[in-house]
């Protein structure tokens, strides 16, 4: 009955014989190969088994040889979508299983339905198949689940990455895994609280087939040759391994490589049906990602696991935390990864001691549980189901509120050993710790330089930093693994450099900005630290990657960063480069060169942000970095919500570095070389204004500032009785997507059209025929010759009024053109920060109204402010920002939250009140910033009732949306007014 080795214990035998339906996601292998080893054991006590899987049917017939085995091919979920072996397309997997269960969901039941009834199924098994637990119910047949995580926690995190579209697919697997009758629980779960009851069983693992000598005769290696098994299931296309990655003496045994693909002689590339398990323990160490097949089987055959970091992997962070529990794994760095710094994680791997002592029978367990409720056992748990599930719904819960991306670690490389650094535990989080022991705390360093200005997010940061070193009892024992890496990064005999630069709220002006609009900006509360030090590269203290990497290559500057809050988002929390890596030769990198080094590693692409400045002083301002540096982010502005968290970093990285090394550089000039960072080396569009506001605002006041390029007009006090909040609507946002892109595109062409008319109709105005004179003559009196040349040279689209927009241009501007079109008839669009895709089609008419009438809404709204204060000047306020939102709206650049925040808004304002209450308290509200989500500015009466309503529209957006939308009030001064703060530890 089972073929490929003998000595498997099978589940006891039974006088019946029944018919197990086993349904496989069609997420990866890992699933078939733990499935196969249930499936074997059921076969071998007499059974028969139906496969539904969308796996190479190899899998299972090269293991099981046996008629009892039946396979279906079918795909009935998607699992989760991979751009490639180490990222997750968190959209592209909702779309994708969108369109695989959703869209055809009642086909799927019936037909499933029909099938278990055909085959007379006495019991389905799901690994981790969602509709199969339905299909089970409706066709009156009992349903058992094994697995260690389920797709409604999976997704739910997706879901919030897209805006909350599809969060209707998160419960209905949820409740199509309530079907089920109980999980079978692998080690190394997840919560899971769509299942009522839970039995936990062993680690389901393949067993061995052959010894460690016998694989190795085999294969032609010596006994005493070390070998690493590179284990990515399916090497991708584009990695060239090199012989030099690899310790003098080693092999490497090679999955999944292409046929073409040709290897360095120190490379042994495996045949695509090998038997990993036995090539695994023939190795005396694996290179890979984690995934429930590799953890497994790593840590029954002891072998330790060097694994490279998966984004948005949400089971990873549970597998890792089994890998690193028994000490059977470490993490290597992707970039070493991709360019073969692989030494000192292979021989760091040999000194780990695997001691993984529990059971891996779970195969044989498993099958004995399935075999006894097919026959009609009740199994209890004998777990408080109630409590469990009551946790688990928590957890699930918190899920769906956050955002994307949990529990991030960082490799153990990024800490020195506690007797070296005298490591203390964690502080608390920051928010929590404004009180008498936090006083204390931050007093515990000298300010050399500068005034906190009495702000408390400021003093909350001082006291983060002093938690990073000397020992405190009353904190927790343990602590996370960013601050186990900040905790290395400070010599504390030196000074340390503090800048602060806040977000903003884009009350008026928005996406005009590129088009040379004024605009007005305030500075909000939350903002973003960075402490710096700089040292020579000789005594700066190192990460033990990073300390390797130098004993390679030589002493060089080096520069390591932390970023606090990365388990908020998907990002590694570190990162290290040597500075000589931008340069090329004497000069610096290019700006594209830059974006693609950035871009090799998505976890660490938001480093763009904070090395992308150390670049830009080099190639704008001619600054050379000759030591090395250590820096520190922790922001309190939250990213994807519109209230510009990447000019924040930019600004106050840039302020920090200007300050430890001298440089004099004006917040506005500041500011431009910023945007240069997010436009040419992030790879964003955005305009100056965020960047402006973050080093240039000042508290309770609007930047007023004219983008053309960057000019500030003035500040503009906010009136005492008016008041601006900010609305998160839960739909992430981000200015390098491809909406706001795509409108800004739209836009330049518009203008370039305006240019060629007006050029047109110059030529018009001087007749080269007497038969045309009549006409140019009356065309020179309409618009006037000097009149049209300023607008053949239109250098803003704002500089045109909207009167002349409409006499002159308004009737010619389409609708729609595809860029293949439009660079036919008129060449260029003129922007440097966009690209025409020629196969795209564009719209052209309201991206280039927006910013002529937004211009002018934005100066009739600076005027009305300073109007008398009366309800008259707060509805004409109001109406303006209206105007502005529904323009937004017409250029594409809407989405379902922000319309449903600004319509509550509209409900409240015009709701009949009785007498007692007056008349409204708020009276306006638009999207903000590059639109397409984010956060919606409101305005009202600085007023107790504002308050309350604002609080009642969160709850009435929760109500309808499940989001309770973040408030931001409040302002702070920007980065110029703050200045830097020069610290030193006062011990030292």
């Amino acid at each position: 009955m089972v073929a490929r080795g003998s000595g498997a214990e099978e589940a006891a035998p039974t006088q019946q014989r029944l018919v197990f339906a086993y349904y496989i996601t069609g997420h990866g292998f890992g699933h078939a190969t733990r499935a196969l080893e249930v499936v074997r054991h059921l076969i071998g006590a007499g059974h028969d088994v139906h496969v539904v899987t969308a796996a190479p049917e190899f899998v299972f017939t090269t293991e099981i040889d046996s008629p009892s085995l039946h396979i279906r091919r079918v795909l009935l979920d998607c699992g989760a979508v991979q751009a490639d072996a180490l990222t997750v397309d968190r959209l592209a997997s909702l779309e994708k299983y969108h369109q695989t269960a959703v869209v055809p969901r009642e086909a799927i039941l019936r037909t499933e339905v029909e099938w278990l009834n055909s085959i007379k199924a006495d019991l389905v098994v799901s690994d981790v198949v969602p509709v199969a637990c339905r299909a089970a119910a409706d066709a009156g047949i009992r349903s058992v689940c094994v697995t260690n995580f389920s797709w409604d926690f999976i997704y739910a995190e997706y879901v919030v990455a897209a805006g909350n579209h599809h969060r209707s697919i998160v419960w209905q697997i949820a409740e199509d895994y309530s079907h089920c009758e109980f999980l079978l629980r692998l080690p190394g779960y997840c919560p899971m609280p769509a299942f009522r009851d839970v039995i936990d069983v062993p680690l389901v693992v393949r067993r061995l087939h052959k010894s460690r000598s016998e694989v190795r005769k085999e294969l032609g290696i010596a006994d005493d040759v070390k070998v690493v098994i590179f284990n990515f299931g399916g090497q991708p296309a584009g990695w060239k391994l090199k012989k030099e990655w690899l310790p003098d003496g080693w092999l490497c045994l090679v999955c999944g490589a292409s046929d073409t693909q040709e290897l360095p002689p120190n490379y042994i590339k495996l045949a695509k049906d090998a038997y990993t398990p036995d090539l695994m323990a023939a190795s005396d160490c694996m290179l890979g990602k984690i995934g429930y097949g590799t953890v497994s089987e790593a840590l029954a055959y002891k072998l330790p696991f060097v694994f490279v970091r998966r984004d948005y992997f949400n089971e990873e962070p549970f597998l890792r935390n089994m890998l690193e529990h028994y000490q059977c794994g470490i993490e290597m760095i992707r970039r070493d990864l991709l360019t073969g710094h692989w030494k000192p994680y292979l021989l760091r791997a040999l000194t780990l001691k695997p001691c993984y002592d529990r059971p891996i029978n779970g195969g044989e367990v498993a099958a004995h549980i399935l075999q006894d409720t097919a026959i009609g056992k009740k199994y209890i748990s004998g777990k408080l189901s109630g409590a469990r599930r009551l946790r688990d719904a928590i957890v699930l819960g918190y899920q769906l509120q956050r955002a994307p991306g949990r529990d991030v670690g960082i490799p153990e490389w990024y800490s020195l050993s506690e007797k070296e650094i005298g490591v203390r535990a964690a502080v608390a989080p920051a928010s929590c710790r404004i009180s008498g022991s936090a006083e204390s705390s931050f007093e515990d360093f000298e300010i050399l330089h500068g005034d906190m200005q009495g702000l408390t997010d400021t003093m909350a940061f001082l006291t983060s930093l002093s938690g990073l070193v000397g020992n405190d009892p009353r904190m927790p024992e343990k602590q996370s693994r960013e601050r186990t890496a900040a905790s290395v990064l400070f010599d504390l005999e030196e000074d340390i450099y503090v800048a602060r630069a806040p977000g903003r709220l884009d009350v008026m002006g928005g996406i005009a900005d590129y088009s040379g609009s004024l605009v007005l900006q305030m500075p909000i509360r939350e903002a973003c630290h960075v402490a710096i030090q700089r040292s020579n590269p000789i005594k700066q203290k190192l990460w033990k990657h990073t300390q390797a990497r130098q004993l390679a290559n030589g002493a060089v500057p080096v520069l390591q960063i932390v970023s606090f809050g990365s388990e908020l988002s998907n990002r590694a929390p570190t990162f290290d480069m040597d500075l000589s890596d931008f340069m090329d030769g004497d000069k610096p990198i290019s700006y594209g060169k830059a974006k693609e080094y950035f871009s090799q590693d998505p976890s660490q692409k938001w480093a763009a942000y904070v090395a992308g400045t150390i670049l830009v002083l080099m190639t704008e301002l001619g600054v050379r970095f000759t030591d090395s540096m250590s820096i520190l982010v922790s922001s309190s502005v939250p990213e994807g919500k519109g209230v510009s968290s990447s000019a924040s970093v930019e600004v106050a990285t840039m302020s920090a570095i200007a300050a430890v090394y001298g440089l004099n550089i004006a917040p506005r000039d500041l500011a431009i070389l910023c945007q240069k960072v997010e436009n040419h080396i992030v790879g964003a569009p955005c305009g100056v204004m965020d960047q402006m506001t973050s080093a240039c605002g000042e508290a309770n006041k609007l930047l007023a500032m004219v983008c053309q390029p960057a000019e500030v007009k003035e500040l503009v006090s906010i009136p005492t009785h008016i008041r601006f909040w900010g609305l998160d609507s839960g739909i992430r946002h981000s200015v390098g997507g491809t909406d706001y892109g795509s409108v800004r595109v739209g836009t330049y062409m518009g203008r370039k059209m305006i240019k060629c008319a007006a050029s047109d109709l110059i030529s018009q105005s001087f007749p080269s025929t007497p038969a045309q004179s009549c006409d140019a003559s009356e065309e020179y009196e309409k618009y006037g010759v000097e009149l049209l040349k300023s607008e053949a040279s239109l250098q803003y689209l704002c500089n045109l009024p909207p009167h002349r927009y409409e006499a002159a241009y308004a009737r010619d501007i389409p609708e729609l053109i595809t860029g293949d079109e439009f660079m036919k008839k008129y060449g260029d669009h003129n922007d440097a920060v966009t690209v025409v895709d020629p196969k795209r089609s564009y719209s052209v008419k309201a991206p280039t109204r927006h910013p002529i009438y937004e211009n002018f809404r934005v100066e009739a709204f600076k005027a009305l402010l300073t109007a008398a204060k009366t309800d008259e000047q707060l509805s004409a306020l109001g109406e303006l920002m209206y105007q502005c939102h529904y323009s937004y709206n017409a250029c594409g650049l809407g989405s379902d939250g922000t319309d449903r925040l600004v319509n509550l808004v509209q409900e409240i304002q015009h709701r009949k009140t009785t007498s007692q209450h007056g008349g409204p308290s708020l009276f306006g509200a638009k999207i903000t910033g590059g639109g397409s989500g984010g956060s919606v500015c409101v305005i009202g009466k600085n007023s107790l009732k504002s308050s309350e309503e604002i609080f009642e529209i969160q709850k009435r957006y929760k109500a309808a949306t499940g989001y309770l939308p973040v408030v931001f009030e409040g302002s702070s001064p920007g980065a110029g007014k703050f200045g830097y703060l020069k610290i030193r530890w006062r011990s030292a």
